[in-house]
């Protein structure tokens, strides 16, 4: 799970900032297009990193390959429906994620057909983004509190349900460092990856 590697931790400095960025950024313009500017004035309405990093999810998605985001605050009374803005915003950073991991697969596709790679460091730098971004749609889709898996799932719920799995928070960071340190985690996440590239290889098909 965890990678100490030091070429492939600086190679994906790139795939970490733009899987970070690009996740909480999708986040912010979907709830403002959705009604609520709360984002917008707490300044996460932006593509500047520093207003999204968390530096231990920063950390962790260097080493592990799974982190997290500074979470945008949203305010879903300000929605004009709140469930579908609910399951918008929760959906827009994994789906920012996917279709990044996507495109810069394509690129590598593309470069490697022009014979553009003349060394191993930008097709490594681009199998970074690649992977960081399907492993950060991934991981923040897993149903548990604050990560959008959980507000989700938080729309299909009753209320009092909802109330128990918000009551998890409190515990999260402790239930996803013991999952890391045990192949439960892999067990769940790795399969799941393997899922995403096949279905990118059939979309790439016809080019391949």
């Amino acid at each position: 799970m965890f990678d100490f590697n030091i070429l492939h931790i600086v190679a994906g400095i790139p795939g970490l900032l733009i899987a970070m960025v690009m996740h909480e950024y999708a986040h912010a313009l979907v709830a403002d297009y959705m009604g609520d500017d709360t984002p917008r004035l707490m300044g996460r309405l932006t593509l500047n990193p520093m207003a999204h990093i968390d530096p231990i999810g920063a950390l962790m998605l260097l080493v592990a390959r799974f982190g997290w985001a500074k979470p945008v605050m949203i305010n879903p009374n300000n929605f004009r429906s709140w469930r579908k803005g609910e399951l918008c915003v929760a959906f827009a950073g994994p789906a920012a994620n996917l279709i990044v991991a996507f495109v810069a697969l394509v690129a590598q596709v593309v470069f490697s057909r022009l014979d553009l790679f003349t060394g191993t460091a930008l097709q490594l730098v681009l199998s970074m983004i690649v992977i960081y971004n399907i492993n950060f749609a991934i991981f923040n889709l897993l149903p548990l509190p604050p990560l959008d898996g959980s507000r989700i799932l938080m729309c299909f719920l009753p209320s009092e349900w909802n109330y128990r799995l918000a009551s998890l928070e409190r515990y999260s960071f402790i239930i996803l460092i013991a999952l890391m340190m045990t192949p439960v985690f892999s067990y769940i996440l790795i399969p799941l990856q393997r899922l995403v590239f096949s279905v990118f290889s059939l979309a790439l098909l016809p080019f391949l």
